[in-house]
């Protein structure tokens, strides 16, 4: 999981071959420090199966106003490009794993 810079979105995540589950995130948002620890523990059991990265709303603000995030954490599900799935507020692993299981 790593947390990623605006510039790097198309690379890191349109062109991705793997699905990618994005996390737009503030440093000042309480669920989403909670979070954390939960998609660290997803990277850690999906087996190489998707990827994680973490978008800081605060510092990608034409991405976030581009997707409308109007409130955080929000989910991100991209496949081959495409957003697929999208979900907001803190989320249990195994709900997490559920978002991703028929991607």
């Amino acid at each position: 999981m790593e947390q990623i810079k605006q510039e790097e979105f198309e690379a890191k995540v349109l062109k991705n071959s793997k699905p990618v589950l994005v996390d737009f995130f503030a440093t000042w948002c309480g669920p989403c420090r909670m979070l954390t620890p939960i998609l660290e523990q997803v990277s850690a059991e999906n087996n190489g199966a998707f990827d994680i990265v973490k978008i800081d709303v605060d510092e990608a603000e034409d991405l976030s106003r581009e997707f409308g995030i109007m409130s955080i954490p929000t989910l991100m599900v991209f496949k081959d490009g495409n957003l697929v799935k999208r979900e907001s507020g803190l989320r249990p692993k195994n709900a997490i794993f559920d978002m991703m299981s028929d991607i």
